[in-house]
């Protein structure tokens, strides 16, 4: 027993001497103490809050018919989760439900964060991993060890937490140089036992105890949904992420969403269940429909999961059998398709020619042999709807019929703060003040990538729901009439049918036929029944106005994707429509240059370019009935500063030429299937 205490003594000065070292060589640059010092360097006052711009002539998007748009955020950290807390952020639910309703927030680099404006509903999802931690490190009756891990984990400190991530993710092989670059190789994964998680490693601490810790930690989440729920201003939906951990910082993650307050007694996570599949099937074992419990799950960061996604393989390397296909098809209605960790539509190299896939891109393409830290195909939205395509044929039905959403995933507790002019970086002391985003890199590439690269502010939810209530927000979500925009509020509707035509695209009861005739968003079109109609593309209509806090509207797109009787799949992007007058190249399927710029030095987009508003009608003129096809909209907006350039002009600097000065902001419809066996 001496010998043991002697031990323990030694492990708690090693783990002193550890923080004293770590303070002095890193927390210097990017620790709490030295936060006065880096806020001192930049003056907000030089960046000008966007000026509210006229709304749209006539009747907006958002108003008419049975449907309202709402805002909001569904995934989003707070203290609760022990990465953002080790990452500076001790900021956590209320602040974060306080923050959705619209009151600032000072943020754990001394900045102010505060939205525009408020959110209408927000899902908080915390690491389920982690619950359990906080009632754990309460007890007053912590061993030696126990208390020891509860203060490392209280740290602000990424060492610790570099540490303790690499800790909990699996193991990473060689790949096979003999198969294709992107085809999925189980040996490289390697599922991590339930010891590699802090919350049920500490000391002589049971499985049942830490269960027991996290059914507290769990009741106590749900209540503190249920407090700040206010119908009708702000929906609190109950949630949390169920966070697999993955080598080289991937990130094959379910956020977990919960139609009302009736819930499992405990959140299954990663330590439970060993892949997505066994998450589902515990989920509805546990989530009584009788009982008024019901959930939905949407993957997230596509780019990073290692082409897991939409490969045909689990996790663990557990193939999908047609059973678990069906269960998918149930349970998994959306994705998230931007957030601050890049986009994940498309990318340049991987299955896409189209230029706009090179938006948001924080991977290199795979090379032969490469397993993690790259760009699969399977790792992209567009190509995961191909792959549904397929399946249908395989199994005559499609289980990956899934809409848009994009989210922040930022861990500062401050759900929906996205605006490219106000970010405020999204992990803690890591990424504020803005000398700490403005940096290279912060902890290297193991760790987090370079924030100047590779991060962006994240994206909105925006959804078409009868009113702003728990039941009707999920609703919205489970029958996919969402969108998904890189931050700005763009409005957007999208509808397709065959009783459209030109001569009502301006009637004052446009929404009210549409909502009638045709199908929106996140639908499947019947085939026509009428021989008549058979040959002829049905008529898609798309209607779309600018956010009155950011840049006019450019154009709109087209992304179609199909397969064709030998089984290949396809895709083709076209734009649709053309701000300021301008015609599509009928020879180039793009709008001319609208000669919208940027002043680097102002951040101040010109004036007298883009639309307030875009409306057409389009008909596909490749249309055939006899092939599966998908359909879905994206709207760019005219050329505005990067968070970069903002933060440049902050601290009196050039804006860095490593990362583009401007993005083209931009939403994404859900899709519109129809054709084939649909």
């Amino acid at each position: 027993m001496k010998k043991l205490g002697l031990a323990a003594l030694i492990i708690m000065l090693l783990l002193i001497g550890v923080v004293a070292v770590g303070n002095h060589l890193i927390l210097d640059k990017i620790g709490p103490e030295s936060v006065p010092r880096d806020l001192a360097l930049q003056d907000d006052s030089k960046v000008v809050a966007p000026v509210v711009q006229p709304a749209a002539n006539g009747e907006a998007p958002s108003s008419g018919g049975e449907l309202n748009l709402y805002w909001g955020e569904l995934h989003l950290h707070t203290a609760e989760s022990f990465d953002s807390s080790m990452m500076g952020n001790k900021l956590g639910i209320e602040d974060a439900y306080r923050f959705a309703k619209g009151e600032p927030l000072i943020g754990a680099g001394g900045e102010t964060m505060q939205l525009s404006r408020p959110l209408d509903f927000v899902a908080i999802t915390d690491h389920a991993e982690g619950f359990g931690s906080r009632t754990h490190c309460d007890d007053p009756n912590l061993s030696l060890f126990e208390r020891a891990a509860c203060w490392v984990m209280a740290q602000d400190n990424p060492i610790f937490l570099s540490l303790i991530v690499e800790g909990a993710r699996g193991e990473d092989e060689p790949g096979e140089l003999s198969l294709p670059t992107g085809v999925y190789q189980p040996k490289a994964r390697k599922v991590p036992g339930v010891d590699r998680f802090p919350t049920c490693k500490w000391g002589d601490s049971t499985v049942e105890r830490c269960y027991d810790n996290v059914s507290t930690d769990w009741a106590r989440y749900v209540q503190l949904a249920d407090d700040y729920y206010e119908p009708g201003e702000l929906t609190t939906l109950v949630a949390y992420e169920f966070s697999p951990g993955m080598p080289d910082q991937g990130k094959h993650h379910r956020n977990v969403i919960f139609r009302s307050n009736s819930v499992p007694e405990r959140a299954i996570s990663s330590i439970d269940v060993p892949n997505a599949i066994e998450l589902w099937k515990g989920l509805e074992a546990t989530c009584d429909k009788a009982d008024g419990c019901d959930f939905l799950t949407m993957p997230h960061n596509p780019n990073k999961a290692w082409g897991l996604t939409y490969s045909r393989y689990a996790y663990d390397g557990k193939q999908y059998t047609e059973d678990d296909w069906r269960l998918r098809q149930r349970r998994e209605p959306l994705t998230e398709i931007y957030q601050n960790k890049g986009a994940s539509e498309c990318a340049l190299g991987v299955g896409a020619t189209d230029e706009e896939c090179a938006f948001a891109q924080v991977l290199d393409p795979c090379q032969p042999g490469e397993t993690t830290g790259c760009a699969f195909e399977t790792g992209f939205v567009r190509d995961g709807l191909k792959v549904g395509l397929e399946l249908e044929q395989e199994l005559g039905f499609n289980p990956l019929q899934i809409g848009f959403i994009a989210a922040t995933d930022g861990h500062n507790a401050n759900p929906g703060d996205v605006e490219e002019w106000d970010f405020r970086g999204t992990v803690g002391t890591i990424s504020s003040p803005a000398v700490r985003r403005m940096s290279g890199t912060n902890l290297g590439d193991k760790a987090y990538r370079s924030m100047l690269k590779f991060h962006t502010p994240g994206g909105l939810a925006a959804v078409w729901a009868p009113e702003n209530t728990r039941e009707a927000i999920f609703d919205a979500l489970a029958r996919r009439e969402t969108y998904a925009t890189s931050g700005p509020r763009i409005g957007l509707r999208f509808y397709a049918g065959r009783g459209i035509d030109q001569a009502m695209i301006d009637a004052p009861d446009l929404v009210q036929h549409l909502e009638a005739e045709a199908v929106s968003m996140g639908a499947v079109l019947p085939s026509s029944q009428r021989p008549d109609q058979q040959s002829e593309s049905p008529a898609f209509l798309v209607w779309a106005t600018r956010d009155p806090l950011d840049a006019p509207l450019q154009r709109v797109q087209m992304v179609k994707g199909w397969i064709d009787d030998a089984g290949q799949t396809h895709e083709n992007v076209v734009d649709i429509a053309c701000a300021d007058g301008l015609q599509v190249d009928p020879a180039t399927g793009r709008c001319p240059d609208n000669g919208a710029s940027v002043d680097l030095s102002t951040c101040q987009y010109s004036a007298g370019s883009g639309a307030t508003e875009l409306k057409t009608l389009w008909r596909d003129p490749d249309y055939d009935q006899n092939q599966s096809a998908f359909y879905y909209v994206r709207v760019l907006m005219n050329p505005t500063c990067r968070w970069s350039s903002f933060d440049a002009i902050r601290l009196g600097r050039e804006p860095d030429p490593s990362v583009p000065a401007t993005i083209q902001e931009r939403a994404w419809s859900s899709p519109i299937w129809a054709g084939g066996q649909l």
